[in-house]
């Protein structure tokens, strides 16, 4: 790595963390403390304003702020090519969100990388139906707000069955989303294809999760699972 992009490097985590010490910089950076130490004192005789001293650790003084980032190729190429996703297989609000950040992420670039921004190669073709656009907002809406929902679903076996669920997040598989959610009828976590609901109610009921029905929990006893499978 060199200088310039560590220099850069520590002011990020700097920013990012309430005390950080010499200690954790070298680690995470791959060089020694000593250089750390250099690096810090650099960074305070170039202006910016590092509080703490060696020993203790380091943080950036309140409301200090780096000039806009830049961004190499590679970098580009991997942000349009998550905002076309996110803007083919999500849903209608997602899309023009999407837009609206590729639009903002463009005007801030110079000529050149305008240019490799135009030419990224990697492409996600829109044939996601209107209905299921629509679903995909109304389950990230109760996602985000908390908000009971009533759903009708058609499972594999083509059986039919109604619930309010708990929903927790939204995963994509490559084709399709899944939502995952506390249900109430069977009272345990349960996943649910998208295409596969044919109905949804936003109830005018919120929820709390309490422990045990939280995404957190549901990762960890995933987690759990596969070390147990492996």
């Amino acid at each position: 790595m060199r200088r310039a992009d560590r220099l850069f490097q520590i002011t990020q985590i700097l920013r990012g963390r309430r005390n950080t010490t010499a200690k954790y910089l070298a680690e995470r950076l791959g060089v020694g403390e000593r250089t750390i130490y250099r690096d810090i004192r650099d960074l305070g005789l170039s202006g910016v304003p590092i509080e703490g001293e060696a020993g203790v650790g380091y943080r950036l003084k309140q409301g200090f702020d780096l000039p806009p980032l830049m961004f190499n190729i590679g970098e580009i190429h991997a942000m349009v090519a998550g905002l076309r996703l996110i803007s083919t297989w999500g849903g209608n609000a997602l899309k023009q969100q999407a837009h609206s950040v590729l639009e903002k992420i463009y005007a801030i670039l110079p000529i050149d990388k305008q240019i490799a921004f135009e030419r990224t190669p990697l492409f996600a073709p829109e044939f996601v139906n209107a209905s299921q656009r629509g679903l995909f907002d109304q389950l990230h809406q109760s996602c985000q707000e908390q908000q009971k929902v009533l759903i009708r679903y058609r499972d594999g076996q083509q059986n039919h069955s109604e619930r309010i669920v708990h929903p927790l997040a939204l995963f994509f598989w490559g084709n399709t989303w899944t939502l995952l959610a506390w249900c109430e009828l069977r009272q345990a976590f349960r996943s649910f294809r998208s295409d596969r609901i044919t109905e949804a109610e936003l109830l005018d009921q919120h929820f709390i999760s309490p422990p045990g029905q939280q995404l957190q929990d549901y990762l960890r006893l995933i987690e759990h699972e596969c070390d147990t499978t492996s």
